[in-house]
């Protein structure tokens, strides 16, 4: 490659210099006192892009494209997330994606089935539960269309039910389970989730599914998906456990939708292991508990009482006492002040 640059500027020389000679030699000048043109010598980067071409498509417009490896096709760009926050203005920001998905042979935009896409946020949407006037109808599953159901344990005991806990709202229901049970998807969808908190859920995973809601399950040992795989309706998708802010071994479950948890015995009869009905009408009357979940409650501090103890007490972290009530956590507590516990 390098004697080829050289010969090719040689003869550019050659041919400069000849052009020189022919024009001082009409002029009736002496063309030996010419200096030659200075030459620099460059090798070829093997980095450098050969080249480039303008390439027109079918609406006229232009765009340069270059020779390089072709990204293969993917659910969701590779199951990136489609949520950005604009941390100057607070605000969300969200990416259309415009792939396609086959989900039991009906084929779905990705764009309008999954048209905000977080892997890491539970409830990215930013919609209040509170403000709900309308009223959807769900239809949870039609075997017709290949779409079925499955609770989520195979004997499904309730331990605690969705409501209010100690000051603390429970957003769940509890099933009763032995470490290394089997969790299995309720019904057909994608993987949203794969996460692990430590102070809440311990591992856990989130599933959108094709009817449009949402469904956690926590405390797990383990997961057996990724984020982004399609799932069916009674496919293991981890085993039960005790991970995370959890007393004993049990499974976590919340139906959500729009990222608003309401009541899965909704639509799950637990104690008989039956769905109550093939289709769901979701109302505002489902999140009236957002009124009660949202009370603020204080505690009067007593003598003895430590931010460890009180956070205790009532199962809040001390970093959370700390933030919501602006104080550190070396504060020392006067008997008799109030503090806020949510």
């Amino acid at each position: 490659m390098i004697k080829v640059v050289k010969v090719v500027v040689i003869v550019s020389v050659i041919v400069s210099c000849f052009q020189t000679i022919q024009a001082q030699s009409n002029k009736n000048k002496d063309f030996f006192n010419i200096k030659a043109p200075a030459i620099e010598y460059t090798s070829p980067n093997p980095d450098d892009v050969l080249f480039e071409e303008d390439f027109k498509d079918s609406s006229g417009t232009s765009e340069k494209y270059e020779v390089g490896p072709v990204k293969n096709p993917s659910i969701l760009e590779d199951q990136e997330d489609t949520v950005f926050f604009d941390d100057a203005n607070g605000d969300l920001s969200i990416v259309q994606v415009d792939e396609q998905v086959n989900l039991d042979s009906a084929w779905v935009t990705i764009a309008q089935y999954y048209a905000i896409w977080d892997s890491r946020t539970i409830n990215p949407y930013k919609i209040d539960g509170a403000d709900f006037k309308d009223t959807v109808t769900f239809v949870l599953y039609d075997s017709t269309a290949g779409s079925n159901w499955s609770m989520p344990l195979e004997v499904t005991k309730v331990n605690s039910q969705f409501k209010m806990r100690k000051y603390r709202w429970h957003y769940g229901t509890d099933l009763d389970l032995t470490v290394g049970d089997q969790v299995m998807s309720i019904f057909d969808g994608i993987v949203r989730i794969v996460q692990y908190d430590g102070r809440g859920y311990g591992r856990y995973i989130v599933i959108r599914h094709r009817n449009g809601l949402e469904s956690l399950y926590g405390h797990l040992s383990a997961t057996n998906v990724t984020v982004g795989q399609l799932v069916k309706a009674g496919e293991i998708i981890g085993k039960g456990g005790s991970t995370g802010r959890s007393t004993g071994p049990h499974l976590h479950f919340e139906l959500r939708y729009e990222g608003n948890a309401f009541d899965s015995e909704s639509c799950f009869d637990f104690q008989n292991g039956t769905l109550r009905s093939r289709k769901f009408d979701l109302t505002p009357f489902h999140f009236q508990y957002l009124k009660e979940a949202r009370k603020v409650y204080y505690h009067s501090v007593r003598s003895g009482e430590s931010l460890g103890i009180i956070a205790r007490k009532y199962r809040v972290s001390v970093s959370q006492l700390c933030r919501i009530n602006g104080i550190g956590s070396k504060t020392m507590l006067r008997v008799g002040r109030k503090l806020r516990i949510r």
